[in-house]
């Protein structure tokens, strides 16, 4: 046994570890930094959060342990019965969780509140590795790529259900493993569209935007036309299926909605279009086709739920978010003092617990969404920059421990993993400096919460166990 044991401590990845290890350490001595009580007593006083957090951090070291105990075969065969118990979890939050600033998305347990969505991430992990490790599995397979989407889709759609935006977004950090796995680099550039589409519909007129949408797939189409050698008279025959109609709206019948131009021409486009894509089987034809119908729907849409759909409350959200509108005693609030916070700790930082921001409750959800501030208010840009520097070693730690596993399964999982921590890391520091928007999303192992640093502690360490047996094939 003692053999044994000594094996599996050699295996592992003791690197991955230690990075753990100083990034839990480092977070608690921010979230002590954050709420320190001079008052308080020793730091396992569960009457204030720094004590709370030394213990889930204790029971995080236990729940480690346990998973490294574990044998590894045990992730993938029931990866399937912990996805579908954690998704009953969110469906029962959701009916019986008391409303906590809008979302119901923790269940209390006494002073405890446990946030199931926290473990979908991991029970996803595990899922889609399964799933996309199998026999004859590829992304490229429309059928595959559809079902790994429907694996996403589901805890997507119950989380939001939540009003939990923030937890529902960080699902499309999967996008990065789909496209390691070999899915079209398209997909991407379509996704980063769709953003830009959105959001230049909710900062222009959906009008303005359907006419730059027409004016690139128009560019699309001249282009083709001259590879095929097109009569010259059909590229300008084209933008008249969308003049004609404006001006009958314009000067004639103003009543008509202000999308009936753009309505008319991919309409009577509809046709010529079929018969060309037909004729000269153009893949690129076919999609700037149905993109540019896509995309003015699209921005139609976003213009019709953000104005009729959205609460004003999250209407001035997104409008401060764009620059729209100001609101420096309300929502911009948060992010003005945390930038504040980072700001006046200059390059060596004032010192642990010398920060006057932190120390005077100047920066609301310091100990949780914006303890990074914490870190730049006392630790300066020497302090900002090793964190950022571990995060980013523990990151790439974990892709390369990924391309060395023999077992496709373990492979995937470790790609999942490092995903999700890029994409909390990414998006908490940057809403934290104003260059991304406030969705609510934990930083790892440094904001405040038992549910958080469990999940990510599972998270971490099935795929340190795995990677401890990366020479054994696991299905």
């Amino acid at each position: 046994m003692r053999n044994r044991d000594a094996d599996i401590v050699k295996r592992l990845d003791w690197i991955t570890i230690f990075l753990y290890l100083g990034l839990v350490l480092a977070g608690w001595a921010n979230i002590f930094a954050a709420v320190y009580n001079e008052e308080a007593g020793s730091i396992f006083d569960i009457s204030q959060k720094y004590g709370k957090q030394m213990l889930w951090i204790i029971a995080a070291f236990i729940i480690g342990i346990s998973i490294i105990i574990i044998d590894s075969k045990f992730y993938s065969g029931l990866s399937y019965p912990i996805y579908i118990a954690v998704l009953g979890l969110i469906v029962l939050t959701y009916l019986i969780a008391p409303d906590i600033k809008g979302a119901r998305a923790w269940i209390e347990i006494g002073d405890f509140r446990l946030q199931p969505s926290e473990f979908s991430k991991l029970a996803t992990s595990l899922v889609l590795a399964r799933y996309l490790s199998g026999y004859g599995k590829k992304i490229t397979d429309f059928s595959t790529l559809f079902r790994a989407s429907l694996i996403l889709l589901i805890p997507i759609m119950l989380i939001i259900l939540q009003n939990d935006t923030g937890s529902a977004l960080v699902y499309g950090a999967f996008l990065l493993v789909f496209y390691r796995l070999g899915m079209s680099g398209w997909v991407l550039v379509a996704v980063v569209y769709t953003v830009f589409v959105f959001s230049f519909s909710i900062i222009y007129n959906s009008f303005y935007v359907s006419i730059g949408i027409v004016l690139l797939a128009y560019g699309v189409y001249w282009y083709i036309a001259r590879i095929y050698k097109f009569l010259p008279l059909y590229t300008y025959i084209v933008p008249l299926l969308f003049i004609v109609p404006w001006v009958i709206q314009y000067y004639f019948v103003p009543q008509l909605p202000e999308f009936f131009p753009f309505a008319v021409g991919v309409l009577v486009l509809f046709v010529p279009a079929i018969v060309f894509i037909y004729k000269k089987k153009s893949k690129i034809m076919f999609l700037t086709y149905f993109l540019t119908v896509a995309s003015l729907g699209f921005t139609y849409s976003v213009d019709y739920i953000f104005h009729d759909v959205l609460g004003a409350h999250q209407q001035s959200r997104i409008r401060v978010f764009f620059g729209l509108e100001s609101d420096p005693k309300g929502l911009e609030f948060n992010v003005i003092q945390s930038k504040i916070a980072i700001g006046s700790g200059d390059f060596w930082g004032k010192g642990f617990l010398q920060g006057t921001q932190t120390k005077n409750n100047f920066v609301p959800e310091q100990s949780t969404d914006f303890i990074f501030c914490t870190v730049g208010e006392e630790w300066g840009f020497v302090g900002s920059t090793v964190v950022i520097i571990a995060f980013i070693l523990l990151i790439l730690r974990i892709m390369y421990l990924a391309e060395k596993q023999r077992s496709q399964f373990s492979k995937i999982y470790g790609y999942c993993v490092a995903s999700i921590f890029f994409f909390h890391f990414l998006v908490n520091i940057g809403m934290t400096i104003g260059l991304m928007p406030v969705i609510g999303i934990p930083l790892p192992f440094f904001s405040y919460g038992g549910s958080s640093l469990w999940g990510f502690t599972m998270l971490l360490f099935i795929f340190i166990k795995l990677d401890s047996d990366r020479d054994v094939l696991i299905q």
